[in-house]
């Protein structure tokens, strides 16, 4: 199992920037797929972004595309989040997930085999 932690959480204010990154235990060229998930208080989590191994193909859920961008340095086996233009409603827990072979539904958390604990962002209007 792939061990994922993620940092760069924290407060800001609505508009801010805030970039997110994940480290994992092994050689990111080994991980088929990699994504950020968020989960806010009493709500289920969802899907944020994802990127395939080369970073070229990546997906994102309506509610942030054009606002964050999903990298991947291979080199230092780590995926980021930037996520610019906040608004509260990105305020929740975000999670780094990844997943060794292909898999069909990218945006489906049953798909993804490895978990980090998650980093805590909050963002005040």
């Amino acid at each position: 199992q792939v061990q994922l932690v993620e940092s760069g959480g924290g407060l800001v204010q609505a508009g801010d920037s805030l970039r997110l990154s994940c480290a994992a235990s092994e050689r990111t060229f080994s991980i088929y797929l990699m994504a950020w998930f968020r989960q806010a208080p009493g709500k289920e989590r969802e899907f944020v972004a994802a990127a395939r191994w080369s970073g070229r193909t990546t997906f994102y859920a309506d509610s942030v595309k054009g606002r964050f961008t999903i990298s991947r340095d291979n080199a230092e086996n780590t995926v980021d989040l930037q996520m610019n233009s906040l608004k509260s409603e990105d305020t929740a827990v975000y999670y780094c997930a990844a997943r060794r072979n292909y898999l069909t539904d990218y945006a489906s958390m049953s798909e993804y085999e490895s978990w980090g604990q998650g980093t805590q962002v909050t963002v005040s209007s």
